[in-house]
């Protein structure tokens, strides 16, 4: 097997006397809904914490624990609670690997814990002045303890627990303050949702997203894999490096496709109607939640 469970922790999501919202969610946790919690050990000491929202990523040992991302407030407390059936629990830095609030909006609960957080400049900034929400209402900035602390735009490298981790600033791909995490001894590849193993990718152009960085992105994701890395993406299931080139192989298809439709002067509702990603739809999953808004994205891209 890939890897084994370890511990699992359910709840039912609602507020929690740790947990209060963070503004910068582009999208709310689902309300009153069952959530399972769960680690899972990758190799080393790194293992993938599954709850709600985007995966995390958890180095644990007698330095801290030190997490990537940090999912919705609603789950702090189960976050926890499973991080001590494999370590003292004691949370030392959180990384977030992008803005949207499925992985930042755990912040200030970490925060609060003494956790210091980390992310890029541009991230912090989007905490500090997010977009406006669904509806067009301002949303209100992150509070000072949910903000990084700690702000690079130059690759880092952490020894902690035994354990060499490699934190990788990225070109603006899924938004312009992305990240990705190399566990080295572990070979553990946390890609955030730069990556995703289940549909088609998010370019958030509202949040800097861009195809050009993505690709780039992509081909560092690439560098940094080897035969036998785990692939920790965002959301979906943890996979390899062919799990990768297939990913960027699709993101050329689907770019071309749509370039030759535009230079004939297709509109994109026109190319939206005409489905080409139809054949990739089965191999890439979830088609329905992405298929279009990627062929959208790519449209205003080109």
């Amino acid at each position: 097997m890939l890897f084994r469970s370890c511990v699992v922790l359910g709840l039912t999501a609602g507020v929690t006397a740790t947990a209060q919202a963070q503004g910068a969610a582009p999208a709310a946790a689902p309300a009153q809904q069952e959530v399972m919690v769960t680690t899972t050990r990758l190799g080393g000491n790194v293992y993938a914490v599954d709850g709600q929202g985007g995966r995390i990523e958890a180095l644990v040992g007698p330095d801290g624990v030190f997490l990537v991302d940090a999912q919705f407030p609603q789950v702090t407390d189960k976050i926890v609670a499973a991080l001590k059936q494999i370590s003292d629990g004691r949370v030392r830095m959180v990384l977030n690997t992008h803005v949207h609030g499925d992985h930042t909006g755990g912040n200030e609960n970490f925060g609060k814990l003494g956790a210091v957080i980390m992310a890029r400049p541009n991230l912090r900034a989007r905490l500090l002045k997010p977009n406006p929400g669904a509806n067009g209402q301002p949303t209100p900035p992150a509070p000072a303890v949910a903000l990084p602390v700690v702000t690079y735009d130059q690759p880092l490298t952490l020894q902690l627990n035994g354990e060499e981790v490699r934190v990788v600033p990225l070109p603006p791909s899924h938004t312009d303050g992305d990240s990705a995490v190399k566990f080295v001894n572990a070979d553990v590849l946390a890609t955030g949702d730069v990556f995703r193993s289940t549909g088609y990718p998010n370019i958030d152009r509202a949040n800097g997203g861009t195809l050009k960085g993505l690709l780039e992105s992509m081909d560092i994701f690439l560098s940094l894999a080897g035969p036998n890395t785990k692939v920790s993406p965002g959301h979906g299931n943890v996979t390899d490096r062919a799990a990768l080139q297939a990913h960027k192989d699709v993101i050329i298809t689907v770019r071309d496709r749509v370039a030759k439709l535009k230079k004939e002067g297709k509109t994109v509702e026109q190319i939206v109607a005409s489905k080409p990603t139809a054949d990739l739809d089965a191999k890439v999953g979830n088609a329905a939640g992405s298929a279009d808004r990627f062929v959208q994205q790519l449209f205003a891209e080109l």
